[in-house]
């Protein structure tokens, strides 16, 4: 069976730096694997990228050690077990907002008796191995995202739900819910404490927690506050604020040194 490296990564005590794919194409995802990102997600949630997409960026990110990860569109048993079976290693649900909720997600991805997960291992078997079916519910990782007001207050039956591994803040639909605009990198006290209670009720529960960012800055400022699964940005902002800098640069006649980290024009 292959390695899930963010649970080893976990169980070392460690923080996952992972990677955001919105561009439903192989080659933007196969230079998004070969830059060191401990996993990547996929997201199916909100963007352009369909199934037939995701198959053919999960096929090139299996080419490294990069853990693939897949946000689905909803807590729809289908799209979950089809994308587990796809090659998935980890699933991001949205919008799990009660312990029923959670339990619904959790249990489409594990295989009997610890949910009800089909058995269809179509291409995983290939990314992972013959031995897959065996071992793929001490390997798949359930990571259910609390992101409203309602989560908030039952994240203790949510963080308590049997087989759940992690969860995943997502901070403009959390703020929004609240009644704050919907952005990231959250430093008023209001929507810090709240994350910050989110973090202490997963240390309590031994339930891994992540959070998207929209700095590096603000990605290490979580790792000290207790996340241990961060992502920055992702693939189609990354390519905006570098190109936008460059020409940025360039049009204002500012020379600042800076290659890009390489000399090559390719």
């Amino acid at each position: 069976m292959r390695e899930n490296r963010v649970r080893s990564i976990w169980e070392a005590g460690g923080a996952v730096v992972n990677g955001w794919l919105q561009i439903p194409d192989t080659f933007a995802a196969e230079i998004m694997a070969h830059q060191g990102w401990d996993s990547l997600t996929i997201d199916m949630q909100h963007g352009p990228v369909d199934y037939q997409a995701a198959l053919r960026m999960l096929q090139v990110v299996g080419t490294t050690d990069t853990t693939p990860f897949a946000r689905v569109p909803w807590n729809e048993p289908g799209i979950i077990m089809k994308m587990l079976d796809a090659g998935c290693y980890g699933i991001i649900c949205p919008m799990v907002n009660s312990r029923a909720e959670c339990e619904a997600f959790v249990g489409a991805c594990l295989y009997p008796p610890k949910g009800y997960r089909s058995h269809g291992p179509t291409r995983v078997t290939y990314y992972a191995g013959a031995d897959y079916a065996a071992n793929a519910n001490n390997t798949v990782i359930p990571m259910a995202m609390i992101e409203t007001r309602q989560a908030v207050e039952n994240l203790d039956e949510i963080l308590s739900v049997p087989g759940l591994v992690a969860i995943y803040v997502g901070p403009a639909d959390l703020a929004q819910s609240y009644g704050q605009p919907p952005r990231m990198d959250h430093t008023d006290p209001f929507m810090v404490d709240i994350i910050e209670r989110i973090v202490a009720g997963c240390r309590q529960h031994k339930i891994y927690a992540g959070l998207h960012t929209a700095s590096t800055d603000y990605a290490l400022h979580a790792i000290e506050r207790g996340f241990q699964f961060v992502t920055i940005q992702s693939d189609s902002r990354l390519l905006a604020s570098a190109a936008g800098a460059a020409v940025k640069a360039v049009k204002s006649g500012q020379k600042t040194g800076a290659t890009g980290g390489s000399t090559s024009p390719y």
